[in-house]
Order: structure tokens, then sequence, then C-alpha cells
């Protein structure tokens, strides 16, 4: 089992930047990849980034490479997205997923939603121009 906790949205200004924390639990944590996804209002679900479990292996999509990161602190069980120049289109609320056991969430397969065991509430994160 994992259990899931995201926290740290919040209102920010066009070129700002946010801390999202995904707060993980469970037996299982320590060996599953993280993945961060969004969601906007009437979109899809879509893939954000990525991180293995030992946080060696990470993906981004192409919107936010070179302004997203995804630290990974397993000492203190937990999953960071950390959001630099931010601009209206990354408003949306933000989801952290696990898979059960699986250390790399794969270079092709990261993004598909259906392929994760668990997920987190969610934290709005809402960017002003």
């Amino acid at each position: 089992q994992v259990q899931l906790v995201e926290s740290g949205g919040g209102s920010v200004q066009a070129g700002g930047s946010l801390r999202l924390s995904c707060a993980a639990s469970g037996s299982q944590y320590s060996r599953s990849c993280i993945s961060w996804f969004r969601q906007a209002p009437g979109k899809e679900r879509e893939g954000v980034a990525s991180v293995s479990a030992d946080g060696r292996i990470v993906y981004h999509d192409d919107s936010v490479r070179g302004r997203f990161t995804i630290p990974r602190d397993n000492a203190e069980n937990t999953v960071y997205l950390q959001m630099s120049s931010l601009n209206p289109e990354d408003s949306a609320m933000y989801y952290c997923a696990a898979k059960r056991g699986i250390y790399d969430c794969g270079s092709a397969s990261w993004i598909v939603v259906k392929d994760y065991d668990y997920w987190g509430q969610g934290t709005q994160v809402t960017v002003s121009s």
C-alpha cells in the first residue's frame, strides 16, 4: 500500500515559483516510482514529471522541461515538484501518483494515467497574468 498527500499549491503571479510536496507512507513507497500529473477544467489529466524509486531517473513533459524539477527525498518519504517561471497555462489541479513496486515508471509509459495504482487528492495551482 502507498498513501499520498499533496500540499503546497496556491495562487502566484506569472513568472513566479511554487514547490509542491507529495508526502507518502506505506511499505511500498521506497520501491515505487512517483509521477506528477495535472488537470485543468475541461481537459484530460496529463503527465508533468516522473521520478524513479531511487530518484536517479526522471522524465519531464516538454511543456515543463527546464522550468520544473522533481526531486525525491526518500529519507523524508517525500517527492517534490519544484516549479519556476510559471505561466497561466500551468494553472490546474496537481496530483501525485505511484506505481506500486515499480522502480521506473518508463520513458513511454509514465504518462499513462490508468497504469497508476495510487493517487493523492490533489492540490490547486493558479497562475495569474
